[in-house]
């Protein structure tokens, strides 16, 4: 049955557009950027999406809410200078989306969220600050229905002015701690399930491992790979960072060009998103690709391009939920063994996964969206929501 979509509404200071849900689709090229508000939220079919402006501080943020049938949203908050509300717009949408299906496949009891603040991000400490005890106010103002935790551009500190405000952020100081080791660990077992599921054997010993970013979780990731035999090869913006894996765990420096052509078992990436695209894919001479990036596939078709040249993919957001994971334990209590144990069940996660796709023989990333777009459909119906997923 065709859904209808209300018309576009606005308030003052603060102001929320709620939407019905539309058939899942991709939004069209010329839309991406769309500034009309449910044009946008119709295409992945988010429940809501708040607008906050205070002119005393410059705070400038939007929150957007894709799916709560598992439970209340989470999402990082991101800092960046986006050319156009519009850009802003795009981008908290997308990665709401994103955190529906990395909690839901993970087999968390939380739904998907996301917020930006638009704006530099290198503003003085004082300004910095009644920018965040501003956006704790907005967290605070959607009454649960979302958690914040850090993101790019944010940081604990960040984390303790939102606190001042609401009670609805993760992530502090004390608390769960640096998430990168969890996230680390989890994908290295989700690249263990890879090697299990292609050469029948989960070690990774005497494999060589070509690993893009070694900043925070991919210098754990690179920690890990070593301790269990594997041969690096590693590049990144940093000269510094490049150098110190290098130093510590015998890893072979390339050019960050020439990470995509290095002749590997796997390929992690661990830095930017869309690193799998028309340009890269045609380079990878690796059998797995399975890294903590974000958004690794610059368009679903290079998933598809991955699957007909039979390379492994782990897809992104069951591979890296190691972070949601991290901060999760501070709603529900887990200590930091209890974490790690639930990072660790990422392994059986991208088996299942991997499973499903050569059974039905689809692409992985289609497999790990059917799983979680099962488990939040089953959730609808047991609290006898509408289906929107």
């Amino acid at each position: 049955m065709k859904r209808k979509v209300p018309g576009k509404s606005a308030g003052g200071r603060k102001s929320a557009a709620t939407a019905p849900k539309a058939r899942r689709s991709v939004a069209p090229a010329s839309n991406k950027h769309s500034t009309d508000v449910f044009e946008q939220m119709a295409v992945h079919r988010h429940e809501q999406v708040s607008y906050w402006y205070d002119p005393a501080s410059g705070y400038r943020g939007i929150i957007a809410i894709h799916n709560t049938a598992l439970g209340p949203a989470l999402g990082g908050t991101r800092f960046w200078h986006y050319v156009s509300d519009a850009e802003a717009l795009y981008d908290v949408l997308r990665l709401a989306r994103g955190m529906t299906y990395k909690a839901a496949v993970a087999g968390l009891n939380l739904g998907g969220g996301k917020s930006v603040i638009i704006g530099d991000p290198s503003i003085d400490k004082g300004v910095r600050e009644r920018v965040f005890r501003e956006h704790g106010r907005h967290v605070e103002s959607l009454g649960g229905r979302y958690i914040t935790a850090e993101d790019v551009n944010t940081s604990p500190r960040d984390m303790e002015w939102i606190s001042e405000e609401t009670k609805r952020v993760v992530g502090l100081a004390g608390r769960s701690g640096d998430p990168s080791p969890v996230t680390a660990w989890g994908t290295f077992r989700a690249a263990q399930a890879c090697a299990r599921f292609l050469w029948n054997d989960d070690a990774v010993g005497g494999k060589t491992v070509a690993v893009q970013g070694v900043g925070h979780v991919g210098y754990y990731l690179c920690k890990l790979f070593h301790e269990h035999g594997a041969r690096l090869v590693v590049s990144d913006m940093s000269k510094e960072k490049v150098q110190r894996v290098v130093s510590e765990f015998g890893a072979r420096p390339v050019e960050p060009d020439a990470i995509y052509g290095v002749e590997a078992d796997i390929f992690a990436p661990c830095a930017l998103g869309a690193v799998i695209n028309d340009d890269t894919i045609r380079a990878l001479r690796v059998a797995v690709v399975c890294g903590a990036a974000n958004n690794q596939l610059a368009a679903e078709k290079h998933g598809d391009e991955l699957e007909r040249r039979g390379i492994v993919y782990g897809p992104d957001y069951v591979t890296n939920a190691g972070g949601l994971i991290n901060v999760n334990a501070e709603i529900e209590g887990w200590s930091l063994e209890q974490s790690h144990t639930k990072a660790g069940e990422i392994y059986d996660t991208v088996l299942r996964v991997l499973e499903i796709a050569r059974d039905e023989g689809i692409p992985s990333y289609r497999a790990a969206d059917r799983l979680a777009e099962e488990r939040v459909a089953k959730a609808e119906k047991a609290r006898g929501l509408p289906h929107r997923i």
